[in-house]
């Protein structure tokens, strides 16, 4: 930053006062630089060489770009110093980074700020795009840039090793280095390994004294003596034998257990039929002692395959990754992460996650689900099938079992997530960023939301959800309806729902923070119209948050959509917050829950009403006969599904008003049928849960909650 942009900052009412002597002495910023008192004329040049300097950079970045190749590579984005900030990898260098510095190139929000401070850029030219992909791992190791996502480094999990040495031994470790050994892992669970090392000191006769030890012993040690070592420290030992307990151990780790159980229920069988029963016996001893460690497994299919399976869920910057672990068709761990602050598209964090996640010695399965499909899937699928010797397939699954297994994986996120997110720092963050991005006067701890539903201009309702820290209270909800006019007018109908709330609040003297309302300008200025007669403009905040639009024809193949728009007082024009946000998911999810509570309100009262129109119609029926049908069969549509004599079963009825009952029926079939199937409508037409809002928001059931007003 140079001179020009500090006094800029720091503005008029800041300028240094100039010296007795009338002469200025160049800004003074309080720091511990002692700037020259009576050289004007350098600061003067020091700015124009600045200026020189920025508009020089523009254009060698200009003329890089030009230059730049299109083919595969890897790009380094770096700041003025020359520091790495963010790495990423594209089939055309030139195209990609120059998305970067076109305006409007790319809008995410998380972008426009890294651009702020990148003023130079790299590309290395790669031959391939699975070279890009490896290169690009490499390089985010090496710089650790601020904008890449960074998983948790694979040397503090523990990882199992089999030692580079003529009689091996199987150790723990959390240091991968390159001495010859092999490594398995890393695992997620530490119990988990140290309970398998357990079973294999148990079952396995295998060494396990350090290498100083083993080269200085004279005679067995106590693990020979109970059997749990073959001792060839001292004694002369086979080394097929030891070969042999040394491939079954490492089956273990790899998961392979219902083969391995298989080779030795076989081998076990062998010596039985050799009569060799005393190796029979400890065969089937270590049988018996695997098996209890696979019981404990979930299985969760059958034909045996190595899977990964990859879950990811979202709410706003907030994102929490897992791989589910499964080898053999049987679960044996789960590793997670936890990732905020990145609005990054959901596809780019789950190709860096990949990306990291096989950088190290870890062991490559069958099959990489992963809940998106990924442009370079097949890249990656023929890079991790080079490094496993076998074929390897990278897949987004959409039927069948694997799409149960990946819907577990997803399940399991949302729920580390819930359990991350429970405590306060998480939730404080999250108003904290909707205050901020909002410019709101307080923190909104207390959420209420209003949406008008109605029916053709008939049976109009309100609806109220409160939010608490960013949580539904349902015990809160509150539900209305419209008293005070007949007809269709949403300005009215919100004007009449919130004076209500207000009086309500002032008898309890229990106040909202913010209000969102769902609607425009219009809506909004009625809210304020409201705080404003009860004298509260001080103390709630309000916004109103507009429903996305359709852009281009609905007929077209793929339908764009509008930003959703947030309208706050005393500005003209909507903030458009970015799309991965957490404060755009927490407006989204109250409006949504808002409009899902109106609805169902308003359909309940026409299914009320409509049963009562029919049932009432019909000569000999009143209000009692038509509850006590009601309390029997439940609902309108089981009525109209029902037998004569069963409609005679009623207590009150005869079989003479049964039969008219059933004859009027029969003659409003179809006026029911349309009407039902227009209620099927408007149930598919409930507004979707968006990319930000986990599944279950848009749909979850609410308890029965006063009307209230």
């Amino acid at each position: 930053m140079g001179p020009e942009d500090r006094n800029e900052k720091r503005g008029a009412s800041e300028t240094p006062p100039e010296p007795a002597g009338g002469a200025p002495t160049g800004p003074d910023y309080g720091s511990l630089i002692e700037y020259p008192k009576d050289a004007p004329a350098q600061t003067e040049q020091a700015a124009a060489s600045d200026s020189r300097a920025v508009q020089d950079e523009s254009v060698s970045i200009d003329q890089k770009l030009e230059a730049a190749s299109t083919e595969p590579g890897v790009y380094l984005l770096r700041d003025r110093a020359g520091k790495v900030l963010y790495v990423g990898k594209a089939k055309s260098l030139r195209s990609r980074v120059r998305a970067y510095f076109r305006e409007g190139g790319d809008g995410r929000y998380q972008v426009r700020f890294l651009m702020r401070r990148v003023r130079d850029f790299d590309t290395i030219v790669t031959a391939s795009e699975k070279e890009a992909l490896i290169l690009e791992n490499n390089l985010i190791k090496q710089y650790r840039p601020k904008y890449n996502i960074r998983l948790k480094d694979d040397k503090s999990y523990l990882s199992a090793k089999i030692t580079n040495h003529a009689w091996p031994r199987i150790t723990v470790t959390r240091k991968i280095v390159k001495d010859g050994g092999r490594y398995f892992g890393p695992f997620g669970s530490a119990d988990g390994l140290r309970e398998t090392i357990d079973v294999i000191r148990k079952v396995f006769p295998l060494r396990t004294c350090t290498d100083a030890v083993f080269r200085n012993r004279s005679r067995p040690c106590l693990e020979y003596q109970i059997k749990r070592c073959l001792g060839p420290c001292c004694l002369p030992v086979d080394r097929d034998e030891y070969g042999r307990h040394l491939h079954a151990a490492q089956m273990l780790l790899e998961g392979k257990n219902l083969e391995l159980l298989r080779e030795m229920r076989d081998l076990m069988k062998d010596h039985a039929s050799r009569l060799e029963f005393e190796q029979a016996a400890r065969i089937r001893d270590r049988v018996r002692a695997i098996e209890k460690t696979v019981e404990r497994q979930t299985v969760l299919h059958h034909w045996g395959i190595d899977e990964d399976v990859f879950g990811i869920y979202r709410e706003g910057g907030f994102i929490e990754a897992i791989v589910l672990i499964v080898r053999g068709g049987k679960l044996t761990s789960t590793q997670g992460w936890s990732f905020q602050d990145l609005e990054f598209p959901v596809h780019e964090i789950l190709s860096d996650l990949l990306t990291q996640y096989y950088s190290g010695a870890r062991n490559v399965p069958d099959e990489v689900i992963v809940p998106v499909e990924l442009e370079d899937a097949a890249v990656r699928a023929e890079l991790l099938s080079e490094r496993r010797g076998k074929k390897c397939e990278v897949f987004q699954p959409q039927r069948g079992e694997k799409l149960r297994l990946l819907e577990m994986a997803m399940d399991n996120a949302r729920q580390s997530f819930a359990s991350r997110r429970d405590n306060e720092k998480t939730r404080e963050q999250m108003l904290e960023d909707l205050r901020a991005r909002l410019d709101l006067r307080n923190t909104p701890k207390r959420m209420e939301c209003y949406d008008i539903s109605n029916l053709q201009g008939s049976m109009v309702v309100g609806s109220q959800v409160t939010f608490d820290e960013g949580e539904p209270q349902k015990n809160l909800y509150r539900r209305y309806r419209i008293r005070s006019f007949e007809g269709q007018d949403d300005f009215a109908s919100m004007y009449e729902v919130l004076k209500r709330r207000l009086e309500r609040a002032v008898r309890e003297n229990e106040y909202p923070d913010l209000w969102v309302i769902d609607g425009g300008k219009g809506q909004l200025n009625v809210a304020l119209e409201v705080i404003r007669e009860f004298k509260l403009a001080d103390q709630i905040d309000c916004v109103s948050l507009a429903k996305q639009h359709v852009l281009n024809d609905r007929r077209a193949k793929e339908v764009t959509k509008s930003e959703e728009r947030v309208f706050v007082p005393r500005r003209k024009d909507p903030i458009v917050l970015p799309r991965n946000s957490t404060a755009l998911f927490l407006l989204v999810r109250i409006r949504d829950e808002a409009h899902r509570f109106a609805i169902t309100y308003n359909r309940e009262l026409r299914r009320r009403a409509r049963l009562r129109s029919v049932l009432d119609d019909i000569d000999g029926v009143g209000p009692v006969r038509r509850r006590a049908m009601l309390r029997h069969f439940g609902s309108l549509k089981r009525i109209r599904e029902a037998t004569t004599d069963e409609i005679a079963a009623v207590k009150g009825l005869n079989r003479e008003l049964a039969a008219e009952i059933r004859r009027h029926l029969d003659e409003m079939a179809a006026l029911l049928d349309v009407e039902e199937s227009a209620d099927s409508a408007d149930q598919a037409a409930r507004p979707l849960a968006s990319s930000a809002i986990p599944p279950d928001s848009a749909g979850a059931r609410v308890n029965d909650t006063p009307a209230g007003e």
